[in-house]
């Protein structure tokens, strides 16, 4: 609001994107409705623009974050507009009857992000098409045998086999794999047979539509695979890894925000500790990710380390075994946020060999994801798995100890329990005890982690590093 220099009377602005303001005029009537209006224009004015702002601003954020994703954008755009070219060009379009807009919407429906994903959309709808193609032109030709019967014959054939392919979908092994090309084959065999009763040239009906699903899956995988491919096997190795590292940080963040001296800290300071601690939950939510990744990878052709028959599903039980460990995990965020206070004598007595121990096994952790991350098998694994159980049997007999303390009195005094009885509380010593039985339960699961990847990498058949640094030694003879 301000004041119009020739008038002398207030005036109301509202600043724009450029710099500049704009004057708003009131509108005719009474002062009060002037006012109301005025402010009515400012407040939604101010939204749409922050809104607008802070839409872009995520959008961003988005693309900076995971870069694929704009890739992905980019790669359906591109594939669109080849397969467009079958619509505007008339020779093209004549050559596929006019039915060019099938080739669109496959392109539309079966490009994914990543290469395992569209292979598998792809190959399903082909096979599905001819499959569901050929069944619907045998029953138009029996029922065209049939005369008058020939609307029973239709749909009692589109009863059957719609109902086999739908009771198919729940079938676990068959719905992961085989579940698109279900649903593919129920549409393309009813749109056929039914279809057939009213058109006369079926045959080459069927024939556009194979050929113009055959151009666009053709584009998509073309594209998928040759312009910065995305592969859903190379994904889920590096999400293993990352799980690895999460689980190692978060490990060592527990045990050292449960046993840290009592001090201020700064806000960023717990933040990025809270952060570092929740890594498990990461691990936990991963499920879903691996299986999908795991069975489009199976999809995939050979590339880079991957052979065609890479062993996918150990990659799920090395999964499956980090999940157990990273429940051990959440148990321990119990501990750290429990209310109950620990005697400090006790905590003291325990310290050094709770961090030596979840160092250890954060090692092992730490060992495995750069193995994952070369595709290597460790050298020093036996090593560090003989620290860790170094480690576990010190705190155990740590724990031994325990009752033998000798405490001092108040006044100064020292006096040693009798008969080794423990005079505190168990409401005081139970989220100590918890966090080292957690802390001993949790090498066991790293063990399992640690047979598992190793499993994997024996089948994966990744080399040692002695191996790989020979294979990458450069050859001097001549």
């Amino acid at each position: 609001m301000g004041k119009d220099n020739e008038t002398g009377k207030l005036e109301w602005r509202i600043n724009v994107e450029d710099g500049t303001s704009e004057r708003l005029d009131p509108p005719a009537g009474s002062g009060l409705s002037r006012r109301v209006a005025v402010w009515f224009k400012c407040l939604v004015m101010n939204r749409f623009v922050l809104g607008t702002v802070a839409s872009m601003e995520k959008a961003w954020r988005i693309g900076a974050e995971e870069p694929t994703k704009v890739v992905h954008c980019l790669k359906v755009g591109l594939a669109l507009s080849l397969v467009s070219i079958f619509y505007y060009m008339r020779p093209l379009y004549e050559g596929v009857g006019g039915n060019a807009m099938w080739a669109i919407m496959t392109v539309v429906v079966v490009f994914d992000s990543n290469i395992g994903a569209t292979f598998s959309k792809c190959i399903n709808r082909v096979v599905a098409t001819l499959l569901a193609g050929s069944l619907g032109i045998g029953v138009h030709w029996m029922a065209a045998q049939s005369g008058s019967g020939e609307p029973l014959v239709i749909a009692g054939s589109v009863f059957l086999f719609a109902s086999a392919a739908t009771y198919s979908r729940f079938v676990p092994s068959f719905k992961a794999r085989f579940d698109y090309g279900a649903m593919i084959f129920i549409l393309t065999f009813s749109l056929v047979s039914v279809s057939g009763y009213r058109v006369d040239k079926l045959i080459a009906l069927a024939q556009q539509r194979v050929s113009t699903i055959a151009i666009g899956t053709s584009i998509c995988i073309i594209i998928s695979m040759f312009f910065c491919p995305i592969w859903a096997g190379v994904q889920l190795h590096h999400l293993l890894q990352r799980n690895l590292d999460k689980l190692a940080d978060s490990l060592d963040g527990c045990v050292a925000e449960y046993f840290k001296e009592k001090e201020a800290s700064t806000q960023n300071e717990d933040e990025d500790m809270n952060k570092k601690i929740k890594g498990f939950m990461c691990v936990l939510n991963s499920k879903g990710p691996e299986e999908s990744m795991a069975n489009f990878a199976r999809w995939e052709p050979a590339h880079g380390s991957f052979n065609f028959r890479h062993p996918w599903k150990q990659y799920l039980k090395a999964g499956a075994s980090m999940r157990r460990c990273a429940y051990c995990l959440e148990n321990l965020t119990i501990c750290i946020n429990s209310e109950t206070e620990v005697p400090d004598h006790l905590k003291n007595h325990l310290r050094e060999a709770c961090l030596k121990l979840s160092s250890a096994s954060s090692k092992i952790l730490k060992e495995l994801a750069n193995a994952m991350k070369s595709t290597t098998k460790s050298s020093s694994m036996d090593f560090l798995l003989f620290g860790m159980i170094s480690a576990k049997q010190e705190l155990q007999e740590r724990l031994r100890t325990v009752p033998e303390r000798i405490e001092k009195h108040e006044e100064g005094e020292v006096m040693e329990k009798e008969g080794g009885e423990n005079r505190r509380s168990m409401h005081e010593v139970l989220p100590l005890a918890t966090l080292v039985s957690l802390l001993l339960e949790n090498t066991d699961r790293i063990q399992e982690i640690v047979r598992a990847v190793e499993e994997l990498s024996n089948l994966a058949g990744f080399k040692t590093g002695s191996q790989r640094k020979s294979d990458t030694k450069p050859n001097n003879h001549h």
